[in-house]
């Protein structure tokens, strides 16, 4: 994904880092949302490198904090939880809307899963909106020059490619939605 503007790794090293996450899940104990969270950023921190290892780890990590104890998550824990996520990421990174990076696609969505906690929406709706905000923002990177990461050195060669990060939360609240349409 990143080939073309990037070092090429994004693809592969982010598939082995959601491996180990998915393995670290299995073998966590009990029901706990929030140590499962945790779970998944510890074992991403350990095994992705590069800016984007500890950033994705981050989100899990502070989403992980927030939740701790609990077993069920509503609308009413995802947004704030998510918030807390994007308001971490944003202050150990300093990216905003507009930079090329994953804040492209995630602060739309949480802003999308705000406005449905407003308005009561139920949790499937909430992360659809979610998704398609995501959606919105990631497609939106297409046209910006990077500003951070290692892309930011490629300068207006970035032009045209969504970003990696981007790409990857969308896809995040695409699963998201998927998953709880059932």
């Amino acid at each position: 994904m990143d080939a073309a503007c990037g070092d090429g790794d994004f693809g592969t090293t982010m598939a082995s880092a959601f491996d180990g996450a998915r393995k670290a899940i299995q073998k966590a104990p009990g029901n706990d949302v929030g140590s499962l969270l945790m779970s998944m950023g510890n074992s991403i921190l350990s095994s992705a490198g590069g800016a984007s290892g500890p950033t994705i780890a981050t989100f899990f990590m502070e989403a992980g904090k927030f939740e701790k104890g609990k077993s069920e998550l509503g609308l009413q824990d995802v947004a704030p939880m998510l918030d807390k996520s994007l308001q971490k990421i944003q202050l150990l990174g300093g990216a905003k809307v507009g930079d090329k990076t994953l804040i492209d696609a995630l602060e739309p969505a949480v802003n999308a899963l705000k406005a449905s906690v407003d308005a009561n929406a139920p949790l499937r709706d909430a992360l659809s909106r979610a998704a398609q905000a995501a959606r919105i923002g990631c497609e939106s990177t297409k046209g910006l020059v990077a500003k951070h990461g290692r892309a930011r050195y490629l300068g207006e060669q970035t032009l045209g490619c969504v970003d990696p990060g981007a790409y990857l939360i969308s896809l995040t609240f695409v699963t998201l939605a998927a998953a709880t349409s059932h």
